[in-house]
């Protein structure tokens, strides 16, 4: 049976745990980069998909701890932006390795590797996932696209918010564009209703 070590806080771990979380990192950073480059849902916003690499993020943060959260979170995003040409968007890079490092932070209370994931546990690692989603992607990405970026803040804030709501990759150039405004059809029309002017 595969024991999974668990996230200590600082205190000793077994040995081979630092092997195990390595590999665990490089793993999840690749799963991240698949799922989230190659494997899309569609949602009702257009030019948006639904992001599955957050699930792998969750579940390996939880089990591996906030190093290896932030890590998987960090190497994974980069590398999604990196193959779609250009540089990473640094502030939502930042975002997705906050999310592992908030979810990895409930690790001790979760004790997945323990083999109970009753509802308990069911209940707070959800709980986790929608704080550091919320915090993220409404508050974080935002006002770091202000700070590194100049972006306008009414345009960054209803990205957050759409993209906390739908758990989406908007792979429209509106996010590197410094024109406000969410776009459909390769950038080109806004988005009705988007309430940015």
């Amino acid at each position: 049976m595969l024991k999974a070590f668990r996230y200590t806080g600082g205190k000793s771990y077994e040995n081979n745990n630092s092997i195990k979380t390595v590999v665990a990192i490089g793993i999840g950073a690749a799963l991240f980069f698949v799922l989230g480059r190659f494997v899309a849902i569609p949602s009702p916003v257009p030019n948006t998909n639904i992001s599955l690499q957050y699930a792998v993020l969750g579940l390996l943060a939880a089990m591996y701890g906030p190093v290896a959260g932030g890590l998987i979170g960090f190497i994974g995003h980069t590398l999604i932006d990196l193959s779609w040409g250009g540089s990473p968007w640094w502030s939502w890079v930042i975002t997705s390795a906050f999310v592992g490092v908030v979810i990895g932070l409930f690790a001790k209370k979760l004790q997945v590797q323990e083999g109970d994931f009753g509802k308990g546990k069911v209940a707070v690692f959800t709980v986790a996932n929608v704080i550091a989603h919320v915090v993220g992607w409404v508050v974080v990405a935002p006002v770091l696209d202000i700070v590194i970026y100049a972006e306008p803040a009414n345009k960054v804030f209803a990205q957050g918010a759409i993209r906390c709501s739908f758990k989406h990759h908007h792979r429209c150039c509106s996010r590197r564009s410094s024109d406000p405004g969410l776009y459909k059809n390769n950038c080109k029309e806004r988005l009705p209703g988007s309430g940015i002017s």
